[in-house]
């Protein structure tokens, strides 16, 4: 036997499915990293606002039927109307929150629970928040 050399060349990638996944080789180049993606907050606020006016229309009868439509459980439906409670100026900076490029979001829907959950709102600072339950996205601008 000779000792002889191959030599292949290409272009490949490892690419893993999933988190703790396996790598896996592909071939070509690797895929470009995925696009900003709006926060989940704001697909929740207007899924909110959305399930709210089929209530208030009567398209929908109520919380209970808007849970068997989407497959969820009664309590989560609450959870997501719960950000109708918000104050109007709070729920339009939840619409518009600037998109996330990569990892986790800076605010979750279990960060604005509490604040819904506010009902007498004197005393507390412009946007009707206190300091302890303000994320920080929706601070005011100076």
């Amino acid at each position: 036997m000779s000792d002889a050399t191959l030599t292949i060349e290409g272009v490949v990638h490892l690419r893993r499915r999933g988190p703790g996944g396996r790598p896996e080789l592909r071939e070509g180049a690797a895929p470009p990293p995925p696009a900003e993606r709006v926060p989940r907050v704001a697909r929740l606020m207007a899924l909110a606002v959305k399930m709210d006016g089929l209530v208030r229309t009567g398209v929908v009868r109520d919380y209970a039927a808007l849970a068997r439509l989407g497959r969820v459980t009664r309590a989560r439906v609450t959870q997501v109307m719960n950000l109708t409670l918000l104050a109007p100026d709070i729920q339009e900076a939840l619409l518009f929150l600037p998109p996330v490029a990569a990892g986790r979001e800076p605010l979750a829907l279990a960060d604005l629970q509490p604040v819904a959950a506010i009902r007498d709102w004197r005393g507390f600072p412009r946007y009707g928040l206190a300091r302890r339950h303000r994320p920080r996205m929706l601070e005011t601008r100076t």
